[in-house]
């Protein structure tokens, strides 16, 4: 797939994604708790995000000739050896793909407190502008 319609495609899910949490961040604000059903939707949509952010990372990486490594964290890390991203923003890049990590596979620990406070105060936005914004 060409890059273009591959971020064209990251950035369409990026924006139902972003919305989902947007919804879920409107009922926090408006000072009613989640219900587990809209629990469920919020880790979902978080997972699906990240997810979304992986598989582009791996795509900028194709795109530009260099080695596509299976970790999410390691293609980070590459994005950053290549410039596309900020050094200092590696650190909540490994943390996002450690809460997907957890999702998928850890989910009987999962602190919903955590989480919630995620989405509540949108700290998972950085997320959303990657996937929307257009490399070349």
């Amino acid at each position: 797939m060409r890059l273009e319609l591959y971020q064209a495609d990251t950035a369409r899910i990026a924006a139902e994604q972003g919305t989902l949490l947007a919804e879920a961040r409107a009922i926090l604000q408006g000072g009613r708790s989640l219900t587990p059903l809209e629990q469920g939707g919020m880790l979902h949509a978080l997972q699906i995000l990240i997810e979304n952010a992986i598989g582009k990372a791996k795509q900028l990486l194709k795109a530009r000739q260099q080695p596509v490594p299976v970790s999410g964290y390691d293609a980070f890390k590459a994005l950053v050896h290549c410039k596309l991203l900020e050094p200092a923003d590696l650190p909540s890049w490994n943390a996002v793909i450690g809460l997907r990590n957890r999702i998928v596979h850890d989910y009987m620990n999962i602190d919903m407190d955590q989480v919630t406070a995620l989405v509540a105060e949108n700290r998972e936005q950085f997320i959303v502008q990657f996937l929307l914004k257009e490399y070349t």
